[in-house]
Order: C-alpha cells, then sequence, then structure tokens
C-alpha cells in the first residue's frame, strides 16, 4: 500500500519585519565586505513601528555610512509609500554596534595564541550546521519551499513592476504538496497572504493573486480541482510590516534553508561574515549535499558538520542518504571527504566568500539560487569516480 502524506513549507516577502531585519543586515555586511574582505561582521537588526536598531560586533578597515546603508536598504525593499509608518526616508536610527571580542578574533585569526591548540584559522563558534539536496526539483531541492519561493518572488516582481498599485511590501506564501511513496505529486493548499492599500475589495485581491500568481509560477500538472486557494484568509492585511510586527535578524531560518525538510543547526545566517561556520558551514553543506545528489549517488542527502571554536578541524562529518543511495553512505563519506575540505579557512577559499554576495542570499531562501558557488555541481565527476 503507498505511503501518503502531506508537506507543507513557507516563504516570506522583503518586506516582512524579519526579512528587512535581515536585508539590513546583509547590506551592511556587504557594504563591509565591498571595502574591507577581511572584515569580520555580526549584525543584528530590531525593527518596530518607525525604529531600527542594528547592534553587534564589526571590526573592519572600511568606512561605512550606515544611516545611508539603512535608508537604501529599505527603499529598495519598497517602503517608501505615504501611508507606510515604517517609511525609508523617515525612520529613526540606532546604531549599537562594537568591535568582536578579542577573545573571539584570537581563535579566528590564523595565529599563534596562548591555550589555542594550531596556528590556523579557527571555527568562529562551536556549533553544528546541516547541508541538504534531494532531486524533486530542478534546483535539487524540497518542491514545498520551492514552490513558496516562487510565489514570493513573482507577487515582489509584480510589486516592484507596479502591475498592481495596491499591492505593498509585506507578504508571505505557503504551500502544501501530497507525496505518495515519498515522490512529490499534487498540490493540496496555497496560501498567500499580501499586505495591501487600504481601498483595494479583497475580490480583487483574490482574484489577481490567484490568476497572475498562483498559476503562472507553479506546475500546471501539480495544481488539481481539489487544490484549495486561501488567498489573505483574514479578509484584510493594510497594517503590515514593522508597523505590525516586530522584526529580528534570524529569525526565519527555515524558511532561509529547506522549508523544514532537512534539518536546520544552531545559527541564523544574515549578517555574519564568512569566519562564522554558522553560515559558511552551513553552504559548503548544500554545496557536497548537491553534488551527491546531481551525481546520482543519491535521491536525498544531508551532511551534517560540527565545530569547535578555534579549531579548523570539524569534529564530525556525518553523511545520510535516507535509504535513497546508490551506493553506501560510508563510501559517500569517504569521497566527500576526499573531494572537499571542511577546514573554516579551505571553505572560504573553496567557496569564494570572501565578497558582497550576501545581498543575492537573503531574500527567497539561501538554496535553490543560479550563481551562487555553493550551487555549482562541478565535483560530480570526482566524486562518482572515487564513490565506485
Amino acid at each position: 500500500m503507498p505511503k501518503t502524506y502531506i508537506f507543507s513549507s513557507e516563504s516570506v516577502g522583503e518586506g516582512h519585519p524579519d526579512k528587512v531585519c535581515d536585508t539590513i543586515s546583509d547590506a551592511v555586511l556587504d557594504a563591509c565586505l565591498a571595502q574591507d574582505k577581511h572584515s569580520r561582521v555580526a549584525c543584528e537588526t530590531y525593527a518596530k513601528s518607525n525604529v531600527v536598531i542594528v547592534g553587534g560586533e564589526i571590526t573592519t578597515k572600511a568606512k561605512l555610512n550606515f544611516e545611508k546603508i539603512i535608508r537604501d536598504a529599505v527603499r529598495e525593499i519598497g517602503y517608501v509609500n505615504d501611508d507606510d509608518v515604517f517609511h525609508a526616508d523617515k525612520i529613526f536610527i540606532n546604531n549599537i554596534i562594537t568591535a568582536q571580542s578579542p577573545d573571539i578574533a584570537q581563535g579566528v585569526d590564523a595565529r599563534k595564541a596562548k591555550g589555542k591548540k594550531t596556528a590556523e584559522q579557527g571555527a568562529g563558534d562551536q556549533g553544528l550546521m546541516f547541508g541538504y539536496a534531494c532531486n524533486e526539483t530542478p534546483e535539487l531541492m524540497p518542491a514545498p519551499i520551492m514552490y513558496a519561493h516562487r510565489l514570493g518572488r513573482e507577487l515582489t516582481r509584480l510589486r516592484k513592476a507596479g502591475k498592481a498599485k495596491w499591492l505593498r511590501p509585506d507578504a508571505k506564501s505557503q504551500v502544501s504538496v501530497e507525496y505518495v511513496d515519498g515522490k512529490p505529486v499534487r498540490i493540496t493548499a496555497v496560501v498567500v497572504s499580501t499586505q495591501h492599500a487600504a481601498d483595494v475589495e479583497h475580490d480583487e485581491i483574490e482574484k489577481f493573486i490567484i490568476n497572475n500568481v498562483v498559476r503562472k509560477v507553479l506546475p500546471v500538472k501539480m495544481l488539481t480541482k481539489d487544490t484549495e486557494y486561501l488567498i489573505n484568509p483574514t479578509g484584510r492585511f493594510v497594517v503590515g510590516g514593522p508597523q505590525g510586527d516586530t522584526g529580528l535578524t534570524g529569525r526565519k531560518i527555515i524558511v532561509d534553508t529547506y522549508g523544514g525538510t532537512g534539518r536546520h543547526g544552531g545559527g541564523a545566517f544574515s549578517g555574519k561574515d564568512p569566519s562564522k561556520v554558522d553560515r559558511s558551514a552551513a553552504y559548503m553543506g548544500r554545496y557536497v549535499a548537491k553534488n551527491v545528489v546531481a551525481a546520482g549517488l543519491a535521491e536525498r542527502c544531508e551532511v551534517q558538520f560540527a565545530y569547535a571554536i578555534g579549531y579548523p578541524n570539524p569534529v564530525s562529518i556525518h553523511v545520510d542518504t535516507f535509504g535513497t543511495g546508490t551506493v553506501s553512505d560510508e563510501k559517500i563519506l569517504a569521497a566527500v571527504s576526499q573531494v572537499f575540505s571542511f577546514k573554516p579557512a579551505d571553505i572560504v577559499k573553496q567557496l569564494n566568500l570572501l565578497r558582497p554576495i550576501y545581498s543575492l542570499t537573503t531574500n527567497y531562501g539561501h538554496f535553490g539560487k543560479d550563481g551562487l558557488p555553493w550551487e555549482k555541481t562541478d565535483k560530480v565527476a570526482q566524486l562518482k569516480k572515487l564513490a565506485k
């Protein structure tokens, strides 16, 4: 008898309060790296009503105009309407950023230090990170999260193109997919909530979203006569963004990764430079898992690393293909260990991470996007050869 279940994943738009904060934090990081590639950045952002607070630890030679960076980021999101309480030109900004702790810097820097076991660059913190890939979509990502991202991305494109003047920046999407024997077969429910101007009727919003967003970006064969569409199900969504809810950097970690299908490690991504393995090793995990699946060694692959602060080598590496491997997990792990290096400095070098590329990652997931270095499948031939 086939095993049937429904799995749901959500995404959020650029104007969601938490994503506003992620966007600002990554904009600050990119501004630092654009001037000083060795910047150490841990930037956190809080937003509520008409206030933005940035804090954290930054050590850099870059000369930054924080106010301009923040206002430009908010303006690009689209908070520029006369009825916005949270408005790019009117927000109040508080800056409480300090330098990185010298104790942390000692562990991360590639130099000798008293009590440090090696002179190599160490991990910026202890922690565990996961990478995941599967063959459900062309991006080698789980179907529910990729479909949810497609909805959010298209909604934003239409808003910024002026296709519906009543659209506002805050939005969320959610897609429920039915699986039979582990394969996605149909979409059972689509949920889209978008902030809007006060003078538009719900019927107009519903019709526009279904016809111009849902049916344009989701696979037609996955939509059936039984698919349920829930568009702005509360009936009204005028008060949104940081006016309606508090935003914080790093609260949308499942949106950022695999929509709940693959596990998530101990830390968020945005606002952190690549010396923080919370971010860089999670990217490395995706790189490894994607190449394993692209090589045909498994239909699904999850990779886990764990690190100790100040120490270069991971304390563990684990590969799980959930019984879908064409060879044993032990063989895949052995091949992976030969092809990739998991020392923090080597991860940065392999993925060329000391560049201002992080604003490209902030919205609609850090994985499954063309052009990001951890999305390359350039290690397929080596893995196939070694995992025979």
